[in-house]
């Protein structure tokens, strides 16, 4: 379903450049609307969420049911790290309450389930493990459907009632302050995307982010034939160096996969060290390499 937001939106709009279609893409996706964009985006959410906030917030609360569990629920997993567990712990919920609420969002489309492909400690050794990993507890995490509605929950709740007062200036400060960070998972769900397509020969069996207790890789995809692919997502204003490339070498290491490719992608490119270092065996992709998804589903 995100790749067909992201194509439409795109034949919609026809932004510059594929750099502005991604931050452009993860604050409007979704929203049934036409964008200028030669507009900046802190004068598009004006023109598009500020002067059309009470029939927007009012779709909203259609699938909150202006609940305030679903909305603290829905607030803690556009911030947090995604993980149930611990979007319970900062919405204030217990596993009761909170899982009734996100039930009810998966229901109502809002949201959709990610499933962990950790293993428990106590799997995977035959001796009694210590008891702080016995007591570990696997953790899913959740996405939302519409880049729209999480771009809602991350800015617009926190600030809501100083925007209904027509103070933008906090809601501005912050937006600046995290835009980069608050794309990052949308270019990260897009990047998944694009692996997927260049893989579009092979049978995929597993794909996704991993994580578990003690490391996070961004996607690892698994094909039927052996092939291993990690990835990690750089939506940052500076070139990505061989730093990143190290840093996932040693998950990988810490995991006990061997790679059969790693791949990197980057907002703003790449050191002339890991350019040298492109070929089988690391891939560089930077933003204008997305214009593949807009060829074919």
């Amino acid at each position: 379903m995100l790749l067909d937001q992201f194509r439409d939106f795109y034949f919609k709009n026809y932004p510059d450049d594929m750099e502005e279609l991604i931050e452009y893409f993860a604050v409007f996706g979704g929203l049934d609307i036409e964008i200028d964009s030669s507009m900046h985006i802190t004068e598009l959410i004006r023109i598009h969420i500020f002067d059309n906030f009470d029939e927007i917030s009012r779709s909203i609360e259609r699938h909150t049911h202006s609940n305030p569990i679903n909305i603290r629920l829905l607030n803690a997993l556009a911030v947090g790290d995604r993980r149930i567990f611990s979007a319970f712990k900062r919405a204030g919920l217990n596993n009761s309450n909170g899982g009734a609420a996100l039930k009810y969002l998966q229901e109502r489309g809002v949201v959709e389930v990610e499933y962990s492909r950790e293993v428990h400690p106590k799997e995977l050794q035959e001796t009694k493990v210590k008891r702080e990993l016995a007591r570990h507890r696997i953790s899913d995490k959740v996405l939302f459907t519409y880049p729209y509605l999480r771009f809602w929950f991350y800015f617009i709740i926190p600030h809501i009632n100083e925007i209904k007062a027509g103070d933008y200036a906090n809601f501005f400060e912050n937006f600046n302050k995290k835009q980069n960070q608050y794309t990052s998972l949308v270019f990260e769900e897009l990047s998944e995307l694009l692996l997927n397509y260049n893989l579009r020969d092979s049978q995929i069996l597993s794909s996704g982010s991993y994580w578990d207790m003690n490391l996070e890789i961004d996607i690892l995809t698994l094909t039927d034939n052996g092939s291993v692919y990690v990835a990690e997502c750089k939506w940052t204003n500076h070139k990505v160096n061989k730093k990143e490339l190290n840093k996932l070498e040693d998950k990988c290491e810490k995991l006990g996969i061997a790679p059969t490719q790693i791949l990197l992608f980057s907002k703003r490119g790449f050191s002339k060290e890991l350019e040298s270092m492109a070929g089988k065996d690391i891939a560089l992709y930077t933003a204008k390499d997305f214009k593949a998804l807009l060829k074919s589903r």
